[in-house]
C-alpha cells in the first residue's frame, strides 16, 4: 500500500509540474502515470550508477553537476514515454527542481494524513 501511495504521490506531483510549466506537457493521465512509473524506476536503477561514475565532476562542482543529471533523466523519460514532452535541457532543470519541490510539498501532506 505505501509504495501504491508514494506511486500515486508522484504522479500527482508529476501532474501539477506539467501543469505549471509551459515548456514541459503530458497528454493524458494515463501518461502523467507511466511518466512517474518510468522516472521512479531511472531514479532507482540508473541514477545512482551515473553519480557513481560522475563523483569526481561532482565533488568538484560542489555537487550542483547533479541537476545536469536530473535534467538528463528528465529529457530521457521524455524519449521513452510517448505523450511526455520536455521542450529543452533548461526546462528539464526547471522541470526537475519544481518536481522536487511540489514533491516534498505532497509528501509533507501526505505524512499527516
Amino acid at each position: 500500500m505505501n509504495l501504491f501511495f508514494r506511486w500515486l504521490l508522484a504522479s500527482i506531483a508529476v501532474a501539477i509540474t506539467a501543469y505549471l510549466l509551459p515548456g514541459v506537457s503530458a497528454d493524458t493521465v494515463t501518461v502523467v502515470v507511466v511518466t512517474a512509473l518510468v522516472l521512479g524506476i531511472i531514479n532507482t536503477f540508473v541514477k545512482p550508477l551515473v553519480i557513481l561514475f560522475t563523483l569526481p565532476l561532482n565533488i568538484l562542482t560542489l555537487g550542483l553537476f547533479t541537476l545536469v543529471i536530473n535534467a538528463f533523466l528528465v529529457l530521457l523519460t521524455a524519449r521513452l514515454v510517448p505523450g511526455f514532452e520536455v521542450a529543452n535541457f533548461w526546462w528539464a532543470i526547471l522541470f526537475s527542481l519544481v518536481l522536487a519541490i511540489v514533491n516534498s510539498f505532497l509528501s509533507l501532506m501526505g505524512a499527516k494524513r
